[in-house]
């Protein structure tokens, strides 16, 4: 007679166990003739490592994402993890008898304020900005160290890329002289110092408020107002100890009040706004908290500085991220550059947001098709692993030809914003990217403003797809919210915390929208950036890779002559209708080109056969049919070198269907 499970008997799976992302063969402690992609679990991270690096830098930066593909998975900071999700944050807007509570009435847990120190550390930022490695795209390895924490991260990389954000446009006004504004050269070095900073206890995050109840990615109806200060104003705040920011430092001469109806990153140091003037639209940095003088107070107290946090939003996801409404009476800050320029100072914040939306996006994808492997290794259905069963594994590997096309199409932009800072001759010579990045800087910086709404626009949503794909893979258990054992099964959270990238730092139809501009804006090859540019790149790219992807290269060529049809002599009104068409034309275009280009550099199997797969079954003409397609291969053994790696050994079947 059959024996019945119970609650601690019975069949019980072996956990699956997640393997380091990225390894580098340099640090091993024996002598290996593999490649860090095969040893690798996250394999396209180490090629887009090869591709963009120079050897030397290579080793260097490779060494520290190896270091960091283990310290993820250490169980204290999966538990920080697991407490930010849960131990949400918490708004106390109230003293004992009802005052208005400006000390501290937003409340973070230890799990979320240890996850922001970790990412310091590791260089999540201030790798970017390290003059001291000048010799590399700083923003490929800044991004790499990004791509194996943000999925861990328990969404701390959003206060970080608009810190990122900060520090980039201040970096472009610290040499600004005072003029009207005594201290505000002082106070933006010391604000940007702190904001590159790698140690934890000197650095600072910046939040980004732009978002108002009239709408979104719309500034154009911003009621936060600003107006400068007189002198007998300032004296008085000088009489209320209203003077001085929590360093010490003075406070702004401009006076800011309003509401912003959307806030991330809450408990930010510093907050980049939007408000509007009498010149129209400027940009501010605005000191979240001030001294603090009272008879009760002591000289080292802070309070917010005139700002009021109303409320905190109920989301769908990013539950650990502090999102507010937040009043702002009589916040006190600097203007950034010109006034009435605001929109502008600020784009050189959102086109580097925009890209951590699709970088953080490809992270999470990463960490979902890692549970995949893992799981498939130790699950079985009807007495087989389900890594033998071929259904399975074909739409892994599928699913993966799909991750690596958006990671591949995401750090081609994360290269191009290396190399339009740090130059060519440093980031692109002697790499094998050297024909996939334009040497001329005119052409880097349309091809980087034509393409970074697309990313924005695509990666994110691509990779929503690609995560409810693997939560179906781990079936009931990918539906649940799993915490136990560090949370590395939570699936459903990745997949909560990743729509907020469709929709954060502006949506498809907002990206579509800017598409279009790009496309008509005289300014950028006499507008005539899809043939002047796009085209022009695309061409040479492909003429490169003729010779080992003849037949797929063709078939983009057909497809770039469709998306130049659809774009020429087309209206404003029919370009608007057609618009996220022409961001699905870009997308697929460009990542088949990469994947071509990048398989092309070494002719590895798994690349190629990748790059082939996904011209095959993404970029085909609407007369080619996939089994018709040549480069499509039926041989499930390529679906097990593209899932799980070519260095995966099967334990051998165990029973048969």
């Amino acid at each position: 007679m059959a024996r019945a499970s119970s609650s601690s008997d019975g069949f019980f799976q072996p956990f699956p166990v997640l393997e380091p992302q990225y390894t580098s063969e340099k640090l091993l402690n024996y002598k290996s003739s593999k490649s860090s992609q095969q040893l690798s679990d996250d394999p396209v991270l180490a090629r887009i490592l090869r591709l963009y690096l120079p050897p030397e830098a290579q080793n260097e930066v490779g060494a520290s994402i190896h270091k960091l593909s283990r310290r993820v998975l250490e169980p204290s900071v999966l538990w920080h993890s697991v407490e930010a999700e849960t131990n949400v944050p918490t708004l106390h807007p109230l003293t004992t008898f009802g005052k208005e509570n400006k000390t501290d009435s937003l409340h973070t847990c230890e799990g979320w304020k240890a996850l922001k120190a970790i990412g310091v550390e590791e260089g999540a930022v201030s790798t970017a900005y390290d003059k001291n490695k000048p010799n590399y795209n700083r923003r490929v390895a800044q991004f790499g160290i990004g791509h194996v924490w943000g999925h861990t991260a328990a969404m701390t990389m959003c206060p970080m890329s608009m810190t990122d954000g900060a520090a980039a446009l201040l970096s472009r006004h610290l040499n600004d002289p005072d003029g009207d504004q005594p201290g505000r050269q002082a106070v933006l070095n010391e604000t940007y110092r702190r904001l590159v900073s790698q140690d934890p206890k000197q650095s600072w995050t910046s939040g980004q408020w732009m978002t108002e109840r009239t709408g979104g990615s719309d500034v154009s109806g911003t009621e936060t107002v600003a107006r400068r200060l007189t002198r007998d104003e300032v004296t008085n705040e000088e009489r209320l100890g209203h003077n001085q920011d929590s360093l010490g430092q003075p406070l702004g001469p401009w006076s800011i009040d309003g509401f912003k109806w959307f806030s991330s990153a809450t408990d930010s140091d510093v907050v980049v706004l939007l408000a509007r003037t009498c010149l129209g639209i400027s940009a501010f940095l605005v000191p979240m908290r001030r001294k603090a003088h009272s008879r009760l107070s002591d000289s080292n107290s802070t309070e917010l500085n005139g700002i009021r946090i109303q409320r905190l939003k109920d989301k769908l996801g990013t539950k650990g991220l502090p999102t507010a409404e937040v009043e702002l009476k009589g916040a006190r800050g600097w203007l950034i550059g010109q006034e009435g320029k605001g929109v502008k100072e600020v784009s050189a914040i959102l086109n580097i947001t925009r890209v951590y939306s699709a970088a953080g996006s490809i992270s999470y994808w990463s960490r979902g098709l890692a549970v995949c492997r893992a799981f498939s290794k130790v699950r079985k259905a009807r007495g087989r692993f389900l890594y033998d069963h071929p259904r399975h594994v074909l739409w892994m590997a599928d699913e993966t030809v799909k991750y690596w096309a958006a990671t591949h199409f995401t750090f081609f932009a994360v290269a191009l914003l290396g190399c339009s800072t740090q130059g060519w001759e440093t980031t692109a010579k002697n790499t094998s990217s050297e024909t996939l990045i334009p040497q001329d800087p005119a052409h880097q910086a349309a091809l980087l403003r034509l393409l970074t709404p697309v990313v924005k626009a695509r990666v994110p949503v691509a990779s929503v797809s690609g995560l409810r794909e693997t939560m179906e893979c781990l079936g009931g258990v990918g539906y649940c919210e799993n915490n136990e054992d560090g949370g590395t099964m939570n699936l459903a959270k990745l997949f909560r915390d990743c729509i907020a990238n469709t929709i954060w730092e502006g949506t498809a139809s907002v990206m579509a929208e800017d598409v279009c501009r790009v496309i008509k804006d005289k300014r950028i090859a006499g507008g005539n950036v899809i043939e002047a540019v796009f085209c022009r790149w695309a061409l040479g790219v492909l003429q490169h890779c003729r010779g080992s992807f003849k037949v797929e290269c063709e078939v983009i060529e057909k497809k770039l002559q469709a998306l130049v049809a659809l774009v020429q002599g087309a209206s404003p009104e029919e370009l608007e209708y057609r618009s996220r068409h022409l961001l699905s034309y870009l997308e697929t275009i460009s990542s088949a080109i990469i994947l071509l280009y990048d398989a092309s550099t070494d002719g590895d199997e798994i690349a190629s056969h990748i790059a082939s797969r996904y011209v095959g079954f993404q970029a085909v003409t609407n007369n080619i049919s996939q089994r018709e397609y040549p480069g499509r291969s039926d041989d499930a053994t390529l679906d097990h070198k593209i899932f799980l790696g070519a260095s995966f050994r099967p334990k051998g079947i165990e029973g048969k269907l």
